[in-house]
């Protein structure tokens, strides 16, 4: 049987979708599984050893000049690359207008979410084949549903994302803070993560900070100045980054798509959700805790901008769905998922 799979993006998105994956070759162990992906995320899916062959599309860049994307034949080349095989099915696990164009351009049975299921109800007007699944469930339970109801198996046993990149130098006294977001809402404050790596440095831990762009290195680079065994990362892709991951004895990160590679990684992890729910969207992993507050009626709001000012509460903490996730209890709980995954 060949599989193509559409999940172009978010990181998170594309890590979600792994234990599908896994799922399929556990169920079809001759399965021959290829997969469409934003080019700049490719290194993920090639993490997984039942993923064949990586079809990058750049739908991110392309938007920005459609016209010059034509005329460098970067679209045409794409579509070559789609259209040169002929799958038993293709499957949008996305559920976007943008992924089931894709989807209906592949050459195969074309299956994806019902209306009532897809993140964008027209996508499903493209599919020949529609799978009901639940919304009100987290991201990866609704592609493995997806997955089991198009291939007709039962969905069982843990998430498995079959990633098995270790980095052959592991340090026993490493943590990873994974500071950066695309959401304003999402960022812990500043002054917290400063003080999280001068509990990390009393206690004997290096913390490396990794930085995406100028904005998160100018912060990581404060936040590294608090101690002197903080190190601010080079810039660099994916698998790079799960290697250096892989060393550590655990992270802590907001929302965003390192940690879902960590939680994938079974990293030691605290993860701190304020403005998104964790029940959608959490990190899952066998050594993750989530971190999130209920203070206030509007959290989760899943806002990328809170609607309060820095001066709205007398705490000071902005965002204010962080106000009661202080570093001293991060440290600890983050010590405890340490213990528990490398006991004495």
């Amino acid at each position: 049987m060949k599989l193509l799979v559409v999940k172009t993006s978010s990181l998170g998105d594309v890590i979600h979708t792994l234990p599908a994956v896994t799922e399929v070759r556990q169920h079809f162990p001759d399965a021959v599984i290829d997969w469409v992906v934003e080019e700049a995320f490719v290194d993920i899916p090639a993490l997984h050893p039942a993923v064949s062959r990586i079809i990058p599309v750049a739908i991110r860049r392309w938007r920005q000049d459609w016209l010059g994307s034509f005329r460098s034949d970067e679209i045409k080349t794409f579509l070559r690359s789609l259209q040169e095989e002929t799958y038993d099915l293709v499957i949008d696990a996305q559920g976007l207008i943008k992924s089931a164009l894709i989807t209906r351009l592949a050459h195969g049975e074309r299956c994806g979410f019902d209306a009532g299921s897809s993140r964008e109800s027209l996508a499903s007007l493209l599919y020949d084949r529609r799978i009901s699944v639940m919304k009100n469930q987290h991201a990866i339970d609704r592609v493995r549903a997806l997955f089991s109801g198009i291939l007709g198996y039962k969905v069982s046993g843990p998430d498995n994302y079959a990633i098995s990149i270790r980095h052959n130098d592991p340090v026993s006294h490493q943590v990873m803070f994974l500071h950066g977001s695309t959401w304003p809402s999402k960022l812990w404050p500043e002054e917290n993560w400063r003080n999280l790596a001068r509990l990390a440095d009393r206690d004997g831990f290096r913390v490396l900070l990794p930085a995406g762009n100028e904005k998160e290195r100018s912060r990581a680079e404060r936040i590294a100045s608090t101690t002197g065994s903080a190190e601010v990362l080079p810039p660099m892709g994916l698998k790079d980054l799960a290697l250096q991951l892989s060393a550590c004895r655990g992270a802590v990160s907001v929302d965003t798509g390192p940690g879902h590679l960590a939680a994938a990684l079974d990293i030691p992890l605290v993860a701190l959700y304020g403005p998104t729910d964790p029940a959608l969207t959490g990190m899952r992993g066998r050594y993750r805790l989530i971190s999130s507050g209920d203070h206030l009626p509007c959290i989760p709001c899943r806002k990328r901008i809170c609607k309060f000012s820095v001066n709205d509460y007398s705490s000071k903490i902005y965002p204010p769905c962080f106000s009661e996730i202080t570093p001293e209890v991060t440290w600890q709980t983050l010590r405890v998922q340490i213990e528990k995954a490398f006991p004495e």
